[in-house]
């Protein structure tokens, strides 16, 4: 007997994962914008290919089956895969057109992120983004897990992939102290001088911890933490109310608050800013762009 290879239209597909997750025919039908019986059709003719019921019907009422739950599985990762395909084939064509999964860090969600929404558009007036702010450990997770395109943070790294970086800029990391400190005055410090002040940290699991623990080891410093914040306003805030110092980049609104900035001449402490992604995954065209973007974006700063 002759095999045949039957090939569903990507539309009936889409028809039966609308009605697999309402499991309503008459929802459905309304939220397709097509009639019942059409829909009703569509199905029948998918379960007549496949050879085997996909829904149990009772009365009025529909419930996928066991079968159902198999086929919707291969269903979404068709579906998937062709929306991968039409973005690429898409980007080719037009480019900028598409979504970008973008995740960065917290402090960057203060100036960074929202300038770079403002600008893009100018350039790419049919790029979207979908934006996710969290922690440098969340944003790796992101990045393994697929839920996030790239993002902005400090360079990380996976034990379970290659993760790819590009250093977009660099900021300085600064002491601060509240404005009644003995250290208030100067205009720079040597790290090593705060070896015996209590100290604000970043809690672990952020990047910027693990850059600033660096710089503290590097000084000979085994610092009295006192708190750790979630993130760096919060380190200011502690700072302010006379808690201890800490070193933390220049972020904005910094000012605002109770405390002093003091440069520190040795070591040179800054913090290095790029963008990241899994190196073996897939990136679309329009991700590509962002990223040709972002390089030449900040080259020019």
């Amino acid at each position: 007997m002759r095999e045949e290879i039957v090939i569903m239209e990507i539309q009936a597909l889409e028809y039966f994962k609308v009605v697999a997750e309402l499991q309503h025919m008459t929802q459905a039908a309304e939220e397709l914008n097509i009639s019942q019986p059409a829909l009703s059709k569509s199905i029948s003719n998918i379960e007549a290919k496949i050879g085997v019921p996909l829904f149990d019907r009772q009365g009025r009422s529909i419930f996928l089956n066991r079968y159902g739950k198999i086929f919707l599985e291969s269903v979404e990762v068709i579906l998937k895969e062709f929306e991968k395909a039409q973005e690429e084939i898409g980007g080719l064509v037009l480019p900028g057109y598409g979504e970008v999964a973008l995740g960065f860090i917290h402090s960057l969600g203060m100036e960074v992120v929202p300038e770079l929404m403002a600008q893009v558009p100018k350039k790419y007036p049919n790029m979207r983004f979908s934006l996710t702010q969290a922690s440098s450990y969340n944003l790796l997770k992101g990045l393994e897990e697929g839920s996030i395109d790239l993002c902005l943070s400090q360079r990380i790294e996976s034990k379970n992939m290659r993760i790819e970086w590009i250093e977009l800029w660099s900021e300085e990391l600064f002491v601060i102290v509240p404005k009644n400190h003995r250290f208030a005055t100067k205009e720079s410090i040597r790290l090593e001088e705060i070896k015996d002040e209590p100290f604000i940290s970043i809690k672990k699991g952020n990047a910027l911890r693990q850059i600033v623990d660096r710089f503290l080891k590097q000084a000979g410093i085994t610092t009295n933490t006192k708190f750790a914040g979630e993130e760096m306003h919060t380190v200011a805030g502690f700072v302010g109310a006379g808690l201890g110092v800490s070193l933390i980049p220049n972020i904005k609104g910094l000012n605002e608050y109770n405390i002093c900035k003091i440069r520190v001449s040795d070591p040179i402490c800054e913090r290095k800013i790029g963008v990241s992604w899994a190196g073996h995954r897939y990136l679309s065209p329009v991700a590509n762009q962002f990223i040709d973007y972002l390089v030449e974006n900040f080259k020019e700063k």
